[in-house]
């Protein structure tokens, strides 16, 4: 994952300080990133959405849609439909 960011990085020609600057994520959290792969999830997308990939991650992230054949496999996928709660603690 690192490697692929400073790729794209490199590809546009971008030095640490540049992409730090277009991205608005520090250039210290940037340097951190780069070395050990330490980042957080805020300062990840800002990144992406500057070298590419934001658009990955969102495809990624849509729910699965199913494919219908007809009003009958839509009528029994709604059958099947159970509400799900998470556990309380």
């Amino acid at each position: 994952m690192v490697q692929n960011i400073r790729e794209r990085r490199l590809l546009m020609e971008l030095t640490q300080e540049g992409l730090s600057e277009r991205s608005g994520v520090p250039l210290s959290t940037l340097r951190k990133f780069e070395q050990k792969g330490l980042i957080s999830l805020d300062s990840f997308l800002k990144i992406l959405s500057v070298v590419g990939g934001l658009e990955e991650i969102i495809n990624v992230l849509k729910p699965i849609k199913p494919n219908f054949k007809s009003i009958d496999d839509v009528l029994k996928s709604e059958d099947n439909i159970t509400k799900k709660r998470g556990s309380k603690k």
